[in-house]
């Protein structure tokens, strides 16, 4: 355990809420561990298996793996065992870890908002094609995810990272997990402040340091210079984001306490003006927060948006500026939420006068050879790299308006348009039961099938919806694909069908949204869709919008005046 930032001489003059009974706080004396996860990392600092894996495991192979470090220190290193093919959703709450685990392993490299030049893309791709059984996902954390990895290739795969200056320290574990950073960070025209230079000094920081290698249970931040909030501020732990202090410029205001999973909470905003070079600061007090005072006896109470909830905004900031800042942040009121949150795609001009481009891989799918044939593309039209998004996009920046049409044509030809379809554009999904011991029903193919129907059903959305609207498809209750927070949030689980056999299917969310209407998604009681049915659902539902709807009415602000049984798609209506 660190030495705490807790310092009992400020104590007086902070009163700190205590809850009625021990929640394994640190700072208020329950040190001990409470369950096995914080016994595991009592035990030994989850950093250090790292040299395990790079001199023992690596070399001996699977089978003589310590089981506290397969299952538990591996994620401080991106590394989680897959799921056994061939175990349906139905045995994910009733096998043992161990009988799900597979002998092989997700990978999770960070990107952490950094801009990947065409050498970096290249080896991302190559690592796929290499050593993942061609496979690689864009996350909605800006991660590149690889599975089928053996332990015998990690030590390669580190080393080829490490040449492009790329890495998965922490992409895992109770730890600052990756970061997001807005995907036009210093290049657009319209952009407040570019916050580059704060993630990287957290990154240096204080990834890998072990003062911030314990935390209750994950820590994620988003940090966006970008008027858009581009970065789904509202779901995080910490968030920077971009506002204009009338005398000092542009900095950012904290937002703290965000999650969503089985007990959504949007983040809470603290209503203060913060320069640049004091974000990793105060990053580093919230974190210190979160690490000295988070709820750690229960794992489903152990994140920040639990603490902040008990304290409150304002007590969380006393805290915060006594405690761990030492002096008193200067208050502005935080700035206003866009509609919605911009995901980049398509064709944007930058400030220097050349060209970000968006494309929209299905659902976050992509593959080893597809990121090598991305990267014979950045060298050939000369493009200066590609961020990823928080919505499983990819970002190219710095193309040259010379040969922005030929690059189009090209990008289109492998499967990477920036014209998509709405569907294609909006359509989220997480891994699913493909690869993860979470998930009860399969997302990646369902969701790509989907987005083909779609397409041939609503071939004119984009005009009749410029806004769009949103399919977030999640394969258990986690919300890894922010269900709560989409148009159509769909969570799976096993339904009923008419025929009385259980398969998969999905609990659905209507009308979630970040930004100016941020809610989540309006349930209807016991009202659940199988996976065979949801072509028909979404279409009757979005077929209902579309005839009922007022003229400029978005589908979220539908959602919340339409009858149930328009929702449920028990009635459909014909459009004018």
């Amino acid at each position: 355990m660190p030495d705490l930032r807790f310092k009992p001489e400020r104590a007086k003059h902070t009163e700190i809420p205590r809850p009625k009974r021990a929640e394994g706080q640190w700072a208020l004396g329950y040190t001990e561990p409470l369950n096995k996860n914080e016994q595991s990392k009592k035990d030994d600092d989850p950093l250090n298996v790292r040299d395990r894996i790079l001199y023992t495991y690596s070399k001996r192979g699977f089978d003589s793996i310590d089981p506290a470090d397969l299952r538990g220190r591996f994620r401080w290193m991106g590394l989680y065992t897959q799921r056994k093919p061939g175990i349906d959703g139905g045995k994910t709450g009733s096998l043992e870890e161990e009988e799900l685990d597979d002998r092989y392993f997700m990978l999770r490299v960070r990107s952490d908002g950094k801009l990947l030049s065409p050498a970096a893309v290249r080896t991302l791709g190559q690592i796929g094609v290499d050593f993942a059984r061609d496979t690689a996902d864009v996350t909605d954390r800006q991660n590149i995810q690889y599975h089928w990895i053996e332990i015998e290739s990690v030590p390669e795969i580190w080393e080829r990272l490490d040449a492009v200056g790329l890495h998965s320290l922490e992409a895992c574990g109770d730890s600052p997990r990756p970061f997001l950073g807005s995907p036009v960070a210093g290049v657009a025209k319209d952009e407040i402040i570019d916050g580059t230079p704060a993630l990287e000094e957290i990154e240096r920081r204080y990834i890998g340091n072990k003062d911030f290698s314990n935390f209750p249970r994950k820590f994620k931040t988003a940090v966006t210079g970008h008027p858009s909030q581009d970065v789904s501020p509202e779901t995080n732990d910490v968030s920077f984001v971009a506002t204009v202090h009338p005398e000092h410029g542009p900095g950012f205001d904290v937002w703290v306490g965000g999650g969503l999973s089985t007990n959504p909470m949007l983040a809470q905003k603290l209503g203060v003006w913060i320069p640049l070079d004091e974000v990793p600061d105060v990053w580093s007090g919230v974190a210190g927060i979160f690490r000295d005072y988070g709820y750690r006896r229960l794992r489903s109470r152990a994140r920040l948006k639990f603490l902040v909830a008990d304290w409150g905004v304002a007590k969380f900031r006393e805290v915060l500026e006594n405690e761990y800042l030492g002096k008193k942040l200067v208050s502005l009121a935080s700035p206003e939420s866009p509609v919605g949150h911009r995901d980049h795609v398509g064709v944007h001009e930058q400030k220097d006068g050349r060209f970000y481009v968006g494309v929209a891989p299905t659902a976050g799918r992509v593959s080893g050879s597809l990121l090598v044939q991305l990267a014979d593309l950045l060298d050939e039209y000369g493009v200066t790299g590609a961020r990823l998004t928080p919505y499983q996009k990819i970002v190219l920046i710095g193309v040259d308006g010379a040969v922005l049409d030929a690059l189009l044509d090209r990008l289109d030809a492998i499967g990477l348009s920036a014209r998509p379809s709405n569907w294609r554009r909006n359509t989220m999904a997480c891994t699913g039961i493909e690869f993860c011991k979470l998930a009860i029903v399969d997302t990646k193919k369902r969701a790509s099938d989907l987005v083909d129907e779609l397409e041939r059903r609503f071939p004119d959305l984009d005009q009749q919806v410029p806004s769009g609207i949103t399919v977030n498809v999640n394969g258990c209750p986690n919300a890894c694909a922010r269900t709560q927070v989409a148009d159509f949030g769909l969570k799976g689980q096993l339904v009923v069908d008419e025929s009385g056999q259980q398969v998969e299917g999905f609990q659905v969310h209507l009308g979630g949204a970040i930004g100016l209407r941020a809610n989540f998604g309006r349930k209807l009681r016991a009202h659940k869709v199988t996976s065979a049915g949801l072509d028909d659902y979404i279409s009757t539902v979005v077929g209902n919008y579309l005839a009922d709807r007022t003229e400029g009415e978005a589908f979220d602000a539908w959602v919340h005046r339409a009858d149930e049984e328009l929702l449920r798609g028990e009635k459909a209506l014909e459009s004018v």
